[in-house]
């Protein structure tokens, strides 16, 4: 696929009160495919002035978009929804080439990202107050939801456009101005996303953009310009605990969508076959760069043979390759340092003791491409078992009772997203009730949905995105008591 003729329509500046420009002195830094190596383009590398001066515009524009009709607010979301319909084959073609993902994979996300501006463009109607009396009678009580003011956006390189509408999404409908800061690693998926949004209508100020090789150079400004009232994040547990520290300085609203560690539960009773299905989409989706990613498999010990077979056969037959070739279902890893970081857990557990069923090593040539792998007989000290592996390796390990299962997947810090697969249904509803996560797959290896409120538990977040709950991340409350003339 020539991506040229894209590239050299794109805009890779610093987005700042509806228009786009350079970075401060000119700086920019390269946006490389991780298929190949090579150069895609270069972008703005944006200083703490740009910064600045982006939140300042975002600052600026909200009194007034916050003023701007809720119907008028969702129509903008309604047509960006559209727009990135029609032209999602350029931009599911810039994500795989500067993240790597199959393209048909990243036509999915371009179809589930948009679908964030329809929900929330539906939302934006339907933002609902209240109405009522003191029980003592004396007071009218009139209570609302106002927005909380301009929003600090910061979204990781795996899901370039979804973590982008999903943010995005419900603060525009709320009636919050934002400022947002893309992953260095994968801009350019952005970059579309802020020109859709441009086409759509959307008020100069109200969304502002800004790339840097140094997030801290750009979001400290934001955190101590007194002008910003909400960040959300969604990246590691480490850099979300050291926002929420900045946070408390001005007392800042917080939503943290962070690490997962995810278990993936399979039962003796379990349809083996449907089972392995599901593993390899909550695995393999997205080259096993995700937080919701299957990270530890747990299998009851009477079918944990034929399931470690079937999986180890499924997985080592899906063919790897760069994500814009024909009948690529594997791309490549983000960059070096993540496939040096898997290749180090693999080895690490292979020394403990783990055995390769299937891949379990780097594939030479060009590009960051790992095996798919699956590993069995993990061992305790394995380090892939309590961290994010972040990668195409799918580790077994087995186990004896409910009680263990569920000892096992609960012994984590993360609670982001489970799996559980099993025919009883009061068995499984049973155990889905005693798994510590914010979301559980029950019979099911994908749970992302935007009608539905997604986000975890312990340290894996604060908040919810999506779903009916997801414009209130965006709202505060407002109480007005107004005395009642003629009470008793």
């Amino acid at each position: 696929m020539d991506l040229t003729p894209i590239i050299e329509k794109l805009n890779t500046g610093v987005f700042i009160n509806g228009q786009w420009r350079d970075a401060e002195g000119g700086r920019t830094l390269e946006v490389r495919n991780p298929a190949t190596g090579a150069v895609i383009t270069t972008i703005a590398d944006g200083s703490e002035n740009d910064a600045l001066e982006a939140i300042a515009a975002a600052g600026a524009a909200q009194a007034d978009w916050a003023a701007t009709a809720p119907r008028e607010r969702a129509e903008i979301l309604r047509r960006a929804f559209e727009l990135l319909h029609e032209r999602a084959d350029d931009i599911a073609a810039i994500m795989t080439a500067e993240m790597g993902k199959p393209f048909a994979e990243s036509k999915g996300e371009v179809a589930y990202g948009a679908e964030f501006f329809r929900w929330f463009s539906e939302e934006a109607v339907r933002v609902h107050g209240d109405f009522t009396q003191s029980t003592d009678g004396k007071n009218r009580l009139m209570i609302s939801r106002e927005p909380v003011g301009p929003c600090i956006l910061i979204t990781p390189w795996n899901f370039p456009l979804a973590m982008g509408t999903r943010k995005i999404g419900p603060a525009l409908a709320a009636g919050c101005t934002v400022v947002l800061k893309p992953a260095q690693l994968t801009p350019l998926t952005s970059f579309m996303l802020v020109d859709v949004l441009r086409e759509a209508g959307l008020p100069d100020g109200v969304v502002n953009v800004v790339t840097s090789s140094s997030a801290r150079r750009v979001v400290t400004p934001w955190m101590e310009s007194g002008i910003a009232r909400k960040i959300s994040f969604t990246g590691s547990t480490e850099v979300g605990v050291n926002l929420m520290k900045q946070a408390a300085e001005t007392v800042m609203k917080t939503s943290m969508e962070l690490g997962g560690n995810a278990p993936f539960l399979v039962m003796d009773d379990a349809d083996v076959d449907d089972a392995v299905e599901g593993a390899v989409l909550a695995k393999m989706r997205n080259n096993g760069e995700a937080c919701t990613a299957a990270n530890r498999l747990y299998v009851q010990r009477g079918v944990a043979e034929e399931f470690s077979r079937k999986l180890a056969e499924r997985i080592g037959s899906m063919k790897v390759g760069d994500g814009l070739a024909e009948g690529t279902q594997v791309g490549p890893l983000v960059d070096q340092d993540q496939l040096d970081k898997v290749a180090e857990l693999v080895d690490q557990a292979v020394e403990a003791g783990a055995t390769v069923l299937t891949g379990g090593k780097k594939i030479e040539g060009d590009g960051y491409f790992f095996a798919p792998t699956v590993l069995t007989d993990v061992p305790e000290n394995a380090t892939l078992r309590v961290e994010e592996i972040f990668g195409p390796v799918a580790p077994i390990v087995v186990f004896d009772t409910d009680d263990e299962a569920i000892e096992l997947a609960n012994g984590t810090e993360y609670g982001l997203a489970s799996y559980l697969y099993c025919k009883d249904i009061d068995r499984a509803l049973a155990l889905a009730e005693r798994i510590e996560s914010g979301m559980v797959g029950l019979n099911t290896g994908l749970v992302s949905n935007p009608a539905a409120p997604f986000g975890g538990v312990k340290q894996s977040g604060l908040g919810r995105e999506g779903g009916s709950t997801g414009i209130d991340e965006y709202l505060e409350l407002k109480y007005v008591a107004l005395p009642r003339a003629n009470a008793r």
